[in-house]
């Protein structure tokens, strides 16, 4: 009976370490896995985001006209989704690879990790120098297909930084490591290299009127100047530091971008001084306007910069993440962003660029991302307040005469002074 007693033991401590249960034991049912919920007044995250209407996504907020419009959003090529195999074939055995692994003939996904210079070519595709990735994207809004320049096969990069192209798609990228500019032709093809001067190039600007190739570097607290044609070095605006205490106008500290206008003046993000300069054709000082702070107007690390075709200064400050929007003078007229992730948010902006169709691009670092935005022109928004004017009978004036006080209102809130 004793020795029966401990076989039936054994042989259920056997069971146990096999993970079957001996027989006569009741199995524990399992809990099922709670379903999602279906109460709409508890959406989840991901719903949320597939229903957010993007087309809503202005600036100011309606009734006011709107004058800035979020369009799209990329991240880096698009990943296309495999089913992966529940059980390894003997061709994966015989080639090494088990059930779990990638196999190495399938594509490489590239996605921006740490993009920062941003800009447009003639056939409105987005290029992108991804610092960490060390490639060029080449995004196509209309096809959402991307290309790469990559380091490595197309060119060396070592810190890519700044990028622009003139008005023949050719791309200029800075690398600040190497200490130079490249220079690509229409078909992405290296066709030279620009480094007279440099010490840590960062933000680059082409002047296509005046054939100018602007480089803001970071080390000499100055703004190059180089034959955009023949790459020879012509000048450089504010004086060489490399201290970074120079704070007098017309110097800079730690320069990071530059942009230039369609009359040739050109636009200094003097992010250590936490202020833009304005310089003519010919380097000389205009104005500057800009001081540290946290509230609107003010700036904290400014860095993207470009000039839209009314002339209005638009400027990306990566500490508060958001893109504020001046005239020549400096008075600010609306600004956008805010820490996060959402449509029209930012984390980290970086880059900013215009196109010929008034649509403006933002590189963001963290997570990598570039977004689109369309600019609504001051003559849009003039032709829009006119049909307004006009739905609401005799070009909003009551019976008076007088112009009505929503139509004031909304007219002040829209347009730019």
């Amino acid at each position: 009976m004793k020795w029966t007693k401990v076989l039936a033991a054994i042989c259920a401590l056997a069971f146990v370490l096999a993970g079957v249960a001996p027989l006569g034991a009741k199995e524990k049912k399992k809990e099922a896995a709670p379903a999602p919920s279906t109460d709409p007044s508890k959406p989840t995250k991901k719903q949320i985001l597939e229903g957010l209407d993007i087309s809503k996504i202005v600036w100011p907020n309606p009734p006011a006209i709107a004058r800035i419009r979020y369009v799209s959003q990329f991240y880096g090529e698009k990943r296309e989704v495999q089913q992966t195999q529940k059980k390894a074939g003997w061709m994966d055995r015989l080639s090494g690879v088990t059930v779990g692994q990638s196999n190495p003939n399938e594509k490489l996904f590239f996605q921006l990790v740490r993009p920062y210079g941003v800009g447009v070519d003639s056939k409105g595709r987005v290029y992108t120098a991804d610092e960490k990735v060390r490639a060029i994207f080449i995004y196509s809004p209309e096809s959402q297909q991307v290309e790469l320049i990559k380091n490595g096969i197309h060119a060396s990069f070592k810190l890519i930084t700044g990028l622009a192209l003139d008005d023949a798609d050719k791309l200029f990228v800075s690398d600040s490591e190497l200490k130079h500019v490249l220079v690509f032709n229409k078909e992405h093809k290296l066709e030279g290299s620009i480094g007279e001067g440099m010490v840590r190039p960062a933000g680059i600007a082409v002047d296509n009127e005046n054939r100018f190739l602007y480089v803001a570097d970071t080390e000499r607290d100055q703004v190059l100047v180089y034959d955009a044609d023949n790459h020879k070095f012509l000048r450089a605006i504010g004086k060489p530091s490399g201290k970074h205490d120079l704070t007098e106008p017309g110097s800079f500290s730690r320069p990071t971008n530059v942009a230039a206008d369609k009359d040739g003046d050109v636009y200094v993000a003097d992010t250590f001084n936490n202020r833009i300069e304005i310089f003519d054709a010919d380097g000389n000082f205009i104005r500057e306007f800009g001081k540290s702070g946290d509230g609107p107007g003010y700036f904290a690390r400014p860095k993207g910069i470009a000039v839209d075709t009314d002339g209005h200064i638009w400027v990306a400050d990566a500490v508060q993440d958001r893109v504020q929007v001046f005239t020549p003078e400096g008075r600010l007229l609306i600004y956008i962003g805010g820490h996060g992730l959402l449509p029209g948010q930012f984390s980290t902006v970086a880059g900013l660029t215009f196109d010929n169709k008034n649509r403006f691009y933002t590189s963001e670092q963290y997570p990598g991302r570039v977004q689109i935005f369309r600019y609504i022109t001051d003559a849009e928004a003039k032709t829009e307040q006119t049909e307004r004017d006009k739905l609401a009978g005799n070009d909003a004036a009551g019976p008076s005469g007088k112009e009505s006080a929503q139509a004031k209102a909304t007219a002040a809130a829209t347009t730019p002074k």
